[in-house]
This record gives C-alpha cells, sequence and structure tokens, in this order.
C-alpha cells in the first residue's frame, strides 16, 4: 500500500529544508523568505527497518528492498490564504489525497530567518494553519451542501444522510474544530470520503527546533507539553538544520554525532514511527533467495488482506500462510532452521497480521 504525507506549515518554518532532509537528494527550494515553494515538491523516502538486513542475511537473499512513504510539501500558507493573501490557499489541493497531514510548526528562533506574523509563536501558528485548512474545507462542504440539498428533492435516502453528515461537519467547522472532531457513523463517513476533507485527515505536528534545543531534554519536555496541552497529541521534534548536516556523513560519522547530541535515532526515524502509529499501521516481510521486502498493512489486517498489499490475486486467490515472527527466523538461521523447530504456523484467512511477521503465501491465481 502507498503511503503519502502532506507537509504543511506557514512560511519560513523550515518546511522545504525539512523535506530535503528526509528526501535525500532532493531540491526544493529553502531561501530566507515567503513563498520560496510554488509548486508541489514530492519525494519518496525508504523508510529504515533493522529488520531487513539480518532477515536478508539469513535468507541470503540477493536484494534488500524497504516499503517507502511519499512526502509531499507545498507552499506555505498565512493568516487570510483562504482569502486570497500570500499565495492563497490553491495548493492545498496537492495534499487532498495524502493519507496524513504533517504539519511544521517552528520553535528555534533565528534573527536571520523572518517569521511572516512577526515573532515566533507556535501555538498561535498552530492556530493560523488549522483555521486556513477548516476555512478551505467548509468552502468545500458548503458546495457539497449546495448540490445535495438539489437531490434531497428526490427523497432519496442517500441524499438525506449525505445532507445530515455535511450539515453536521459544517457545525463543527464553523465552531473552529477539525471536521474529523465531528459525531458521524460509519454510513455518513463513507459517503463524505470522496470529499477528501483536510481536517479529516489525521495530523502529525513537528516542532521544528534548533540544534541547541534539540540537546536539551527540559526544551523537548517543554515543547511536548505545550503541543500536548493544545492538541492531545504527542510532537515529533526535529531539527530540520541537524538532520540537514546528518545527509552529509557516513554511518559512523553519523552514529557518533547522533551520541554527541544525546539522540537514540534520527528525526526521520522518529517521523516514520510516529506516522505508522498515528495511521495504525504494521510492518511484514517477505524473505527469500531473491529478496527480502518490507510491506506495509493495515493494523488488524487479516491473512487475505494482508496479501492483498502484495497483489489483488493473491487475495483472491488465498488459501494459506506460512508465518514466522522475524525474530525466530533469524535465530534459526532461515526457514530450515525454523521449521525443523516448530516455529512456522500455518495460518487461515482468519488470522490477523502482526508486526514483524515474516510470510510465504499459497494461493491459487484464478482466470
Amino acid at each position: 500500500m502507498s503511503l503519502q504525507i502532506g507537509i504543511v506549515g506557514l512560511p519560513n518554518v523550515g518546511k522545504s529544508t525539512l523535506f530535503n532532509a528526509l528526501v535525500k537528494g532532493a531540491k526544493a527550494e529553502a531561501a530566507n523568505y515567503p513563498f520560496c515553494t510554488i509548486d508541489p515538491n514530492v519525494g519518496v523516502v525508504e523508510v529504515p527497518d533493522e529488520r531487513l538486513s539480518p532477515l536478508a542475511q539469513v535468507s541470503k537473499s540477493e536484494k534488500i528492498v524497504p516499503t517507502v512513504i511519499e512526502f509531499v510539501d507545498i507552499a506555505g500558507l498565512v493568516r487570510g490564504a483562504s482569502k486570497g493573501e500570500g499565495l492563497g490557499n490553491q495548493f492545498l489541493a496537492h495534499i487532498r489525497e495524502c493519507d496524513a497531514i504533517a504539519m511544521v510548526v517552528r520553535f528555534f528562533e533565528d534573527g536571520n530567518i523572518i517569521h511572516t506574523e512577526g515573532k515566533v509563536d507556535p501555538v498561535s501558528d498552530i492556530g493560523t494553519i488549522e483555521t486556513e485548512l477548516q476555512l478551505a474545507d467548509l468552502s468545500t462542504v458548503e458546495k457539497r451542501l449546495y448540490s445535495v440539498e438539489k437531490e434531497l428533492k428526490a427523497r432519496s435516502k442517500e441524499s438525506e444522510v449525505a445532507h445530515s453528515a455535511l450539515q453536521k461537519i459544517k457545525d463543527t467547522l464553523n465552531a473552529g474544530k477539525n471536521a474529523h472532531e465531528t459525531n458521524l457513523d460509519d454510513q455518513e463517513t463513507e459517503l463524505i470520503k470522496n470529499l477528501a476533507l483536510l481536517t479529516m485527515k489525521p495530523f502529525l505536528y513537528i516542532a521544528n527546533v534548533s540544534e541547541e534545543q534539540i540537546q536539551s531534554e527540559s526544551v523537548k519536555t517543554k515543547i511536548s507539553e505545550t503541543i500536548s496541552r493544545i492538541k492531545k497529541s504527542e510532537p515529533v521534534i526535529i531539527s530540520a538544520k541537524v538532520e540537514s548536516e546528518l545527509n552529509e556523513l557516513s554511518d559512523d560519522e553519523k552514529k557518533e554525532y547522533l551520541e554527541a547530541l544525546g539522540m537514540e535515532e534520527t528525526g526521520l526515524n522518529s517521523l516514520i514511527k510516529k506516522a505508522y502509529e498515528l495511521l495504525g499501521l504494521i510492518t511484514y516481510f517477505t524473505s527469500g533467495e531473491k529478496e527480502t521486502r518490507a510491506w506495509t498493512a493495515n493494523k488488524g489486517a487479516t491473512a487475505p488482506e494482508a496479501a492483498g498489499v502484495i497483489h489483488t490475486d493473491f487475495q483472491k486467490g488465498f488459501i494459506a500462510a506460512e508465518v514466522v515472527p522475524w525474530q525466530d527466523l533469524y535465530a534459526q538461521n532461515g526457514w530450515a532452521g525454523a521449521k525443523s523447530k516448530g516455529l512456522v504456523r500455518t495460518e487461515g484467512k482468519e488470522y490477523i497480521f502482526q508486526d514483524g511477521d515474516v510470510t510465504i503465501f499459497r494461493f491459487n491465481v484464478k482466470k
């Protein structure tokens, strides 16, 4: 399954710098003036996973294929974007199909980098961005309501449900809340899904900090408490500057630098883990001589649903799945050893895949 995350924020908060750091080799323009990003920047990032290498080792795989995330960086929003201020909000269309929205919030102080609001105020910045996203959604909802109200004349049950859902969302947005805070039933949720409302998506909050801030546990704790208090969400704390510098280093140098900063992992790793947690995703593996590959599935996916991530034919013709936890496959030096110890299970259609499962699917190709 393809995972796509849209990056939003005010101008000059470090969005494009962060994008370039996340997507190695990317050339998104990052400059000390508003709106240096006009066209959307799109980049694909391999998801780091420390389990791939040991699995490939015991399977004697010819290659390793990690799963990927696509990031979409759009022009910065400003207060009044819905009314045409700055570059307006027309660029929001580029992230409507994204699975989640990552909001970059500036916490670093730098007199050489102007702030469009005149001062660094993360709480106010979050409010500004969310208000603009809400107003964009309100415009979408009102247009759809106008159409549905015409359909109501035909007394269609579907249009009645859609109208109810849209009115509820409109009330939520008018109250200054995000669309996902609306209390909708399953049928209502399904009927408004095609609107791809921005504030219906899950949000990641990225606190962009300085090199000094990222080394201070007390500062990071204060930042986490600030965002958690207003958004009930634990932020990902990243220094875009540090991430950029890490990209220039060898693996050994990178490890030393992280240790010097008191960091256990890169900001990219933290961001991806948070995204998987937020979206309810797991990673499972296939591993053999040809390749060891990571696959992304929804948490709670049944064996046929997990198989469908590889190919729809796998799901349609599913027979069974041979499954073993990756630690057991590695500890027993591959499939033969794991089978000899009775660690490989044969699972049917009801089996719920777990993060870290390694599998071989058995299926019939239906013609």
